[in-house]
């Protein structure tokens, strides 16, 4: 899905973006992905375009304040800027390459984490739809960004600004944020998340256990009694939504957690395969390559340089 040419509305929306920019900038001066003050909000900065590389999408909203970045999940492309909002509906891992970013003017982005019991809340007060059943098939969806919703996401950015206020503020910011989503046309996928005979929240139960003991030796059948389905079922919605089965799913969890021992806590590729759950070091090796495209040392010695 491509992004679309900005038009008036586009327009009429630039001196809010501004003032978003200028916050992330101010509060996300580092590249890379960075927790803010506010629990759940991250703030991402990039200052220059990259090649493609996997990574772990957790459910939540992402709003691209300047820039652009592509993502792609199996078959699946889609493109998104600061016209369109990302909905996240559960972890999903996909490849995102940005493509739009450079010093002067680098890519930004701010992510909000999803809380499953705001949303409960929200969906008993909001009352059901009559379009839920609608709701697509995808980990990743996009639509436009309106005006009320970067109204809310500017207040709670400036909360950044005002630390005394961010306990009292900060949740009702954030409510109104994802009842912004929840009544516009992504809100049957947030309101999936919640639902707990959805197909969506039983391959959600799934993922959890894999997010939860990714290191461990997991069977299709325990997967599928935790996410009440038979493993024929589960197999086949797993697959539909993540576009993994949940075998390739726990190998690429390992594989990323491996990456982030090596790089942030300084392991060496045979201690960060014993701890994620490889009991062969040339099968992690030919594993990594396959993912990242470099055997494990010559890549972080190379995200090091970077």
């Amino acid at each position: 899905m491509p992004s679309t040419p900005p038009d008036a509305t586009d327009a009429a929306l630039q001196p809010l973006r501004a003032q978003l920019v200028d916050l992330v900038l101010r509060h996300g001066p580092a590249e890379g992905s960075q927790p803010s003050a506010i629990a759940g909000l991250h703030l991402i900065r990039a200052n220059a375009p990259a090649l493609p590389i996997p990574a772990v999408y957790e459910p939540g909203v992402v709003l691209v304040l300047q820039g652009r970045k592509k993502v792609v999940l199996g078959e699946e492309v889609l493109f998104y800027d600061p016209g369109h909002l990302l909905l996240v509906s559960m972890t999903s891992l996909p490849r995102g390459q940005v493509l739009e970013a450079s010093p002067e003017r680098p890519y930004l982005c701010v992510r909000l984490g999803c809380d499953t019991q705001l949303l409960a809340d929200l969906l008993a007060e909001v009352g059901p739809s009559a379009s839920d059943a609608a709701a697509s098939c995808s980990t990743l969806n996009l639509t436009p960004v309106t005006e009320p919703l970067l109204h809310a996401l500017l207040r709670l950015l400036q909360l950044l600004d005002t630390p005394q206020d961010q306990r009292v503020l900060a949740p009702l910011l954030q409510r109104e944020i994802f009842y912004r989503v929840l009544t516009g046309p992504l809100g049957p996928r947030l309101r999936s998340l919640t639902q707990s005979d959805s197909a969506t929240r039983r391959v959600a139960r799934a993922i959890e256990q894999l997010t939860q003991r990714y290191a461990e030796p997991l069977s299709v059948d325990e997967l599928a009694a935790a996410a009440h389905m038979s493993p024929s079922t589960l197999h086949q919605r797993f697959k539909q939504l993540t576009r993994l089965s949940p075998i390739q799913y726990q190998k690429q969890l390992r594989l990323q957690q491996a990456r982030r021992l090596m790089l942030a806590d300084g392991l060496d590729a045979s201690a960060a395969a014993h701890q994620v759950g490889y009991e062969s070091a040339s099968q992690f090796s030919r594993e990594y390559r396959r993912l990242f495209g470099a055997p494990p040392r010559a890549d972080i010695e190379q995200l090091r340089g970077s």
